[in-house]
């Protein structure tokens, strides 16, 4: 499933094309918001938003388009208008002047009036939003803090948009090993020196994987890698995806399993 960093570069993309345009065609594949096609066509695109994992697309009526990726939902930019040659089913097209967006295989998505946003159950329920402007390390802390005596493993904590908004599965497993704990590891069972690090790699391995594309290894590594050919996803993760490999830090083997009913990667030698 696409995470914060995902949808938030997807929004820049989109933003960039659709932002201030006139929208000369909409195209719905769920026939219960096929008689919002109208009113926005001819509408003006006032801004698009990410929030969490959702994308919000607000139209100078009042109403905005409102969708969640999910797992398999992928959004598309067109310069020339013309669909992907691919076999995914088309559900949102939006056309403007000099291109067209298109969602694929999302099935959650909506047509709201904007003032609705607020009590949205998706978006009113979501916690810190870590990719905000304004977000900063103490208030992930104190975010943090708030859940001081849970008793629910941080691999299930993280993942809880009421709690952090945009951290998914490979997120939760990357700063948990970049802040050498464990996934069961229960925040009650954190000193205050784990929660400031568990804080610092929550918020600034997420806007590094925005700024990067999806780089949550160090840097300098991943550079050096690069520069060696080695593939993008092959240097990208810390302990993501690299079952049976050496960690990194300590040498030790990550390995995959089930923590919390949660699958996931870690390093069992250095996250204790």
């Amino acid at each position: 499933m696409p995470e914060g960093p995902e949808i938030r570069r997807a929004r820049d993309e989109l933003a960039g094309v659709l932002k201030g345009q006139r929208v000369n065609d909409v195209f719905f594949a769920f026939d219960a918001l096929q008689t919002y096609q109208e009113k926005l066509t001819q509408q003006h695109i006032v801004s698009v938003e990410s929030r969490g994992k959702a994308m919000l697309i607000h139209f100078d009526n009042a109403y905005t388009i409102y969708s969640h990726n999910q797992l398999y939902g992928r959004w598309y930019i067109a310069p020339d208008k013309k669909t992907p040659d691919i076999t995914r089913q088309l559900r949102l097209a939006i056309y403007v002047d000099n291109a067209a967006a298109f969602l694929y295989s999302a099935s959650d998505i909506r047509v709201l009036q904007t003032h609705e946003l607020s009590v949205y159950p998706y978006l009113a329920k979501l916690g810190l939003e870590l990719l905000s402007p304004d977000t900063n390390e103490s208030m992930v802390f104190d975010h943090l803090m708030a859940h001081r005596r849970s008793r629910r493993c941080l691999m299930t904590l993280l993942q809880d948009q009421s709690v952090l908004s945009g951290m998914g599965n490979y997120l939760c497993c990357e700063v948990l090993h970049a802040a050498g704990l464990h996934p069961e590891t229960r925040p009650c069972d954190l000193d205050d020196e784990q929660l400031t690090q568990l804080a610092h790699h929550c918020l600034y391995l997420t806007i590094q994987s925005y700024e990067t594309g999806g780089v949550t290894n160090s840097l300098t590594r991943a550079e050096e890698m690069k520069e060696q050919g080695v593939e993008f996803d092959n240097y990208r993760f810390q302990v993501y995806r690299r079952e049976g490999q050496v960690c990194y830090r300590c040498g030790g083997v990550v390995v995959k399993g089930k923590f919390c009913g949660r699958m996931g990667y870690c390093c069992l030698s250095c996250q204790v």
